[in-house]
């Protein structure tokens, strides 16, 4: 029996200041199925949901839903025609709670009473909504209080909220842990079945294999395949979305160096809040992984490491300079200290500014690019060309474009890029390979693994299992804001599994 097309976008194409990120590009999505769509970074994925979402219009090609041509507005025409788009990097007002920025997304033409009163309605939709998905988030919450896996939740409660029918998640499982995932896969799945259409935008084979229906694979902005995931191997589906096959991980050395970075009792203020008393030790040649179920404390102690604004209490030691806590960014940089955080565009990069520009912040105080009244353009340029080449940052047409424009992957790669300039002595980084495809996945863990064999401190934040089990050496669970258990590799995934989950 065959399903009705619910999204169909046919020949789509669209430039980007003279680039072509997408020709001839084909999707069809029908009701009642999950479908996923693979490629890597910059083929073409986020582009052409951001045009069944409204958010893009196309140069060529034409969009149908329910086999009905459509002509889309912006995003609110789409969500009158109940699409939906959860975006990898988040649309929320961070001084607002969660039931405020989910009723900026509603339809307000027809609301009745005060806005107290709607609020408080839909404050008990919401809890409604978070018991039916399995999550655990307060409406009255303000979401710069929450971790990045709790934003996500807020974005997929505002679509579903908002009554969409036609879903797109794009990468809704980059910052969920095995049992997150799998629960919200299940609950969109079963969402499917119940008539509607799921889009699935992400780079985790297995959970196309376990939950899509159909899966479509772009490269360089071209549609390539469209298939039955049950009906090919995960190995076919690699080589198909990277154009050949990645060769096995590499297994950590199991000989660390000297102490570079131990942590004591470090918590948030007067023992209000999500850190709750941390110690851990980093070496040198080491990767430390620390894994947990998000909220408990990982963004925070990330952000505390990083020197972002957090209030903390307790120690920060580095060794041969003593209390982190204080230092300044330029301190940093002459420490070497490379920070990764999750937010790349939030946190690590100037959207607004040119790649260039964003490349070279990462060393402007030491005087190699001249003063900040003369700077020497030409060594810029030709240092961030070099990085830009060596570290396969794709979708780059010049210099001077803004790094707003890289995708996800590729801004990910420019600021490890400008991190890894200075041979770091120690590498902080939260969410490593949050929403990178497989080959650029690949090429991140292997230059976290040459900093760590260059006699590097590595401490790997990261609420994806998988990622953690790969890359560390050590591993600690954090629960309830303090680390609760250490593995060395080769680690029982069961055991970690337990502990992240205990509430002993």
């Amino acid at each position: 029996m065959s399903q009705a097309n619910a999204l169909q976008l046919t020949a789509i194409s669209k430039s980007f200041d003279g680039f072509k990120a997408l020709t001839d590009a084909d999707f069809t999505a029908r009701w009642g199925e999950v479908h996923a769509l693979l490629g890597e970074n910059g083929a073409g994925k986020s582009s052409l949901m951001n045009i069944a979402a409204g958010l893009y219009a196309p140069e060529s090609g034409g969009l149908l839903i329910d086999d009905n041509p459509v002509r889309l507005g912006g995003p609110r025409d789409a969500s009158r025609h109940r699409i939906g788009m959860v975006h990898q990097h988040f649309k929320l007002v961070r001084p607002f709670t969660v039931a405020q920025n989910i009723l900026l997304g509603l339809n307000q033409r027809d609301a009745q009473g005060s806005y107290s009163r709607r609020l408080q309605a839909l404050e008990e939709r919401i809890r409604a909504k978070v018991a039916e998905l399995g999550f655990s988030i307060d409406p009255q919450r303000r979401v710069e209080d929450l971790s990045i896996a709790e934003q996500q939740q807020v974005e997929i409660l505002k679509v579903l909220l908002a009554g969409a029918r036609i879903l797109i998640l794009d990468e809704p499982t980059a910052v969920l842990t095995d049992l997150e995932a799998e629960r919200l896969l299940l609950t969109v799945q079963a969402f499917a079945r119940q008539g509607a259409a799921v889009i699935l935008v992400t780079h985790k084979m297995a959970d196309v294999a376990r939950y899509a229906d159909r899966v479509t694979v772009m490269r360089a902005g071209r549609t390539v395949a469209v298939l039955d995931p049950k009906a090919v191997s995960v190995e076919e589906l690699v080589r198909l979305t990277v154009g050949e096959s990645l060769p096995p991980g590499e297994h950590p050395p199991a000989s660390p160096g000297e102490a570079r970075l131990v942590l004591r009792d470090v918590r948030s203020p007067g023992g209000q809040g999500p850190l709750r008393g941390v110690d851990l030790t980093l070496h040198a040649g080491q990767i430390y992984g620390i894994a947990g179920v998000g909220g408990n404390g990982q963004s925070e102690l990330a952000n505390a490491l990083m020197g972002l604004p957090q209030a903390i209490e307790g120690e920060i030691h580095l060794a041969a300079f003593g209390d982190l806590r204080g230092a300044s960014a330029e301190v940093r940089r002459t420490l070497r200290i490379a920070s990764i955080p999750a937010d790349r565009y939030g946190a690590a990069l100037a959207g607004a500014l040119s790649i260039a520009e964003n490349f070279a912040v990462g060393q402007i105080h030491s005087g190699r690019y001249g003063s900040f009244f003369r700077l020497r353009q030409q060594r810029l340029e030709q240092d961030a060309a070099e990085a830009v080449h060596a570290f396969d940052v794709q979708g780059v047409r010049s210099l001077q474009q803004k790094a707003a424009l890289l995708s996800g992957g590729n801004a990910q790669k420019l600021v490890i890029a400008r991190e890894f300039s200075r041979d770091p002595q120690l590498v902080l980084v939260h969410s490593p390979s949050r929403g990178l495809d497989a080959r650029a996945t690949q090429a991140v863990h292997g230059r976290l693994r040459a900093a760590r064999d260059a006699g590097a401190a590595v401490l790997v934040i990261s609420e994806d299992l998988d990622e953690v089990l790969a890359l560390a050496d050590r591993i600690g669970v954090m629960n309830n804001g303090r680390i609760v258990a250490e593995f060395a590799h080769p680690a029982d995934r069961q055991a970690i599994g337990k502990a992240m989950v205990s509430h002993d």
